[in-house]
């Protein structure tokens, strides 16, 4: 396992990353070549305007993406200098329930989308933060908070899609949270970078503690631990964009539009499409609304709710975070029930 996530450190990104930039710059350099269709070969030239297509996606997507990163780096780097181990411990819920419910609302006052959500979890997890606790987190938060909430109510209203949002992320990234209550040791799931730190809360006084550094070194700590995670956790970022961009660009969108009314079917493709687009939760509501003639409620709802937990760019990262089979339960669990919801949501509504 750990042979494997070496190769995937040290290759698979890397490759990744030169990749990405390849089609850039073709992308880039076809975009200044004027009159290039008439003197390329066809097959160049059709390369060329798939790169162009393909740069313009991905720079909306990064462009979208990265500042809600460097927010969830901040913030990261806010938790490490600010928020003392021994006391976040003595506020911790301590029973499976409590963790996963108290996870799942902990976004209303981290304000992060499903890219920042990443960096912080993995910081709260040093810090001590229960395992189901922390998996409710990074499911729940880049839905309920406030900008997201905002967003969907000024996209839908405050109707059936604004409360099935809200309640079923709830509803899933609670249970989600509550199983993994039951995995048993944190080191068996998260990678040793994102284990917690021994604490160590005896009440008995020191021999020498060591002096308090002065607000301005410790903003300046916060903010060199932000950048360096948000360059570590960047170049994933910067490889899940190219997919998601390269999915949209040679997938035609026609072959998921054709499917957009069966009770189940429909679901199952806008499920797919929200890993596909991997838009930021704070405007996906907006792209939802115009499939909203098209598809059924069921559907859409479901592209709401499982969109911002798992997408292509997010999932590169939890493999920054936790061990391969814990990412494939942190896909798989919210997956099913997403359809499940979904459909029944189709089968109650009418489609």
């Amino acid at each position: 396992m750990i042979e494997a996530g070496k190769v995937l450190r040290t290759k698979l990104i890397p490759w990744g990353l030169w990749a990405a930039f390849g089609f850039l710059i073709l992308g880039g350099l076809g975009s200044r070549l004027e009159g290039w269709g008439a003197v390329l070969p066809p097959a160049l030239a059709g390369a060329v305007r798939t790169a162009e297509n393909l740069t313009a996606v991905f720079l909306g997507i990064f462009i979208e993406a990265a500042p809600f990163l460097l927010l969830g780096t901040l913030a990261s780097g806010l938790v490490e200098v600010f928020v003392d181990r021994a006391a976040m411990a003595k506020l911790l819920p301590r029973s499976g329930w409590g963790a996963a419910l108290g996870g799942s609302l902990l976004g209303l006052f981290f304000p992060v989308c499903e890219c920042g959500v990443v960096p912080l979890t993995r910081r709260l997890f040093q810090k001590g933060l229960p395992l189901p606790m922390g998996v409710a987190f990074l499911l729940a938060a880049p839905v309920i908070n406030p900008i997201v909430m905002a967003s969907t109510l000024a996209a839908f209203g405050p109707g059936l899609v604004f409360w099935g949002r809200l309640g079923l992320t709830f509803l899933i990234a609670s249970l989600t949270g509550l199983i993994f209550s039951r995995a048993g040791d944190m080191g068996e799931q998260l990678l040793p970078a994102a284990q917690p730190m021994s604490l160590n809360l005896s009440l008995e006084p020191q021999e020498s503690s060591p002096v308090e550094p002065l607000l301005g070194a410790k903003i300046q700590r916060m903010l060199i631990i932000a950048v360096d995670e948000f360059f570590e956790m960047g170049r994933y970022l910067v490889v899940g964009v190219f997919l998601a961009a390269a999915m949209q660009t040679l997938v035609p969108r026609s072959a998921l539009l054709g499917v957009s009314q069966g009770q189940l079917v429909s679901v199952v493709v806008m499920v797919a499409l929200a890993v596909l687009l991997s838009i930021c939760s704070t405007v996906d509501a907006f792209i939802a609304l115009a499939f909203a003639s098209t598809f059924t409620s069921g559907s859409v709802l479901a592209f709401l709710v499982f969109g911002p937990m798992v997408d292509i760019k997010s999932t590169l990262m939890f493999l920054r975070v936790f061990r391969k089979r814990t990412v494939a339960y942190l896909i798989l669990l919210p997956l099913l029930m997403t359809l499940l919801a979904g459909t029944i949501f189709n089968l109650w509504a009418g489609g």
